[in-house]
């Protein structure tokens, strides 16, 4: 085996590193949640930033539960590779992150508290936040909220680890932390904001109403493909370097950030790695969520259907890859209106990013936490469509399939990997394999569509009728039909 990455000398001339003294830059932003996606895409932003303008903007990253990364970093002086996979390979070291914490609240807290964190970011899941989107406010039943609305003093969750600090900061005199959501939800400022707004409610009135008043939550949209990290990625890496690095990432050569800039505090310079920093998020977080996440879910289900493993396998396939085009089409129909938006380019480069040979994309990856993605990707363009006489048949398509997959996990017993698997999986049995039931059943989950397309025969017919073809001609036949 090679040797640990460590530092930056000895490294092949072919690897990128930093330009910049790392030395000379303090930490101003504190990151929650060290998977794959930061540190292959706002790390990357970061080191640009870095290189480009300087600034104490360096990182201080931070797991709430797990230590395997933070230890990997914290083993590696905070750098690691970046492995871009495109028609050549290409390595990069990143060296915007400084310490790292894993599994410590109350070194987390310590740190959210340090006046010189002017940002706190973070990439997790949605249902790490807590919060009840269609309410607006904490979900008090969350195991997280619930024991850290008992234990105000000693928090563990994301919410109450973020209003304890801020609590903090506002006693000790210090200005507030911008909090920065780089997840990929639907307008998630705001929806943070009034998470973090509804806990500080419970616990301290006067410190809710200062939030409102002088805590920033800007609305970003993020996008890069980022495959889990395998053996595979590890040996290219050390292939690549002569470094061997546990915390090494693989990506594709695409990149896009847009940020609403609203930072009271200052921020670094992320447009010099291509950030986008705009008034409104809005029409590009639709035409991502709709158009990119929607055709990735529905590959992920169709492909799981046909036995395809890999995202490049499902777009390689030509009935596949057909009907993602009409989707994307559909979902093109559903995004505002003289925003700028270029659909058609943006389809025509996803199709491109989707077929890259070098990325492996597994679609069962993808296929996770279909409860939390599919409102926002399906649901809500679909009831949108409606309300105008538009036509949702490709979203009923895809919700079929998405209910064949979960009938098939049913009858192989297993489960999805989904918050809701238990509820899902009630429903599916009290269903059957009856294709005239299954679509109002699993539908009608508490906040998983809107009434208005639960409710709606059209649509629940498309459904059935796709859902039917699925079960007695296959998911072939059902994605050529025209249906």
């Amino acid at each position: 085996m090679s040797p640990r990455l460590s530092d930056l000398a000895g490294l092949p001339a072919g690897v990128a590193v930093p330009s910049y003294d790392r030395a000379a830059h303090g930490i101003g932003i504190l990151h929650l949640g060290l998977g794959a996606f930061h540190r292959a895409h706002q790390a990357v932003y970061t080191d640009d930033a870095l290189a480009a303008a300087g600034g104490d903007w360096r990182i201080m990253g931070a797991n709430l539960r797990s230590h395997d990364i933070p230890d990997a970093l914290n083993a590696q002086n905070g750098l690691f590779t970046v492995l871009e996979r495109g028609e050549t390979d290409r390595a990069r070291i990143i060296g915007a992150h400084g310490p790292a914490i894993g599994g410590d609240p109350a070194a987390i807290l310590r740190a959210a508290t340090d006046p010189a964190i002017r940002i706190l970011s973070l990439s997790l899941s949605e249902k790490a936040y807590g919060i009840d989107r269609a309410a607006m406010d904490i979900d008090e039943a969350h195991p997280a909220v619930a024991r850290d609305l008992s234990q105000p003093q000693a928090p563990q969750g994301l919410l109450g680890l973020i209003v304890t600090a801020l609590s903090a900061r506002r006693a000790a005199g210090v200005a507030p932390f911008t909090v920065l959501s780089c997840d990929n939800l639907p307008d998630n400022g705001p929806l943070l904001g009034a998470g973090v707004m509804g806990f500080a409610r419970r616990t301290d009135p006067d410190l809710a109403r200062w939030i409102e008043a002088e805590v920033a939550f800007p609305a970003t949209m993020v996008d890069r493909i980022t495959p889990a990290t395998t053996d595979r990625t590890l040996a290219d890496i050390e292939a690549l370097t002569g470094r061997h690095d546990p915390a090494g990432v693989e990506t594709e050569p695409f990149r896009q950030w847009v940020i609403e800039d609203h930072f009271p505090q200052g921020r670094p310079a992320w447009e010099a790695g291509g950030a986008e920093f705009v008034r409104d998020v809005g029409p590009y977080e639709a035409m991502k969520l709709r158009m990119l996440n929607g055709s990735h879910s529905l590959m992920a289900y169709a492909g799981q259907l046909m036995g395809l493993e890999l995202v490049r396998d499902a777009v390689g396939d030509a009935d596949l890859s057909a009907l993602v085009r009409r989707h994307m089409a559909a979902a093109a129909a559903t995004l505002p209106r003289g925003a700028g938006l270029d659909s058609d380019s943006y389809g025509r480069a996803l199709m491109a990013r989707f077929a890259n040979p070098g990325i492996a994309h597994r679609t069962l990856q993808i296929a996770m936490d279909g409860t939390e993605k599919l409102p926002q990707r399906w649901f809500a363009p679909a009831a949108e469509l409606l309300s105008t006489g538009g036509d949702a048949r490709r979203f009923a398509l895809a919700t079929a399939i998405w209910l064949a997959w979960l009938c098939r996990m049913q009858q192989a017993g297993t489960r999805p990997d989904d918050p809701r698997a238990d509820a899902l999986m009630a429903r599916l049995h009290d269903a059957g394999m009856d294709a005239a039931r299954l679509p109002i059943a699993v539908l009608s989950l508490p906040g998983l569509a809107p009434a208005a397309l639960v409710e709606s025969q059209i649509f629940t017919g498309a459904v059935t009728r796709a859902l039917t073809t699925i079960f007695r001609d296959g998911i072939r036949r059902a994605i050529t039909s025209g249906d």
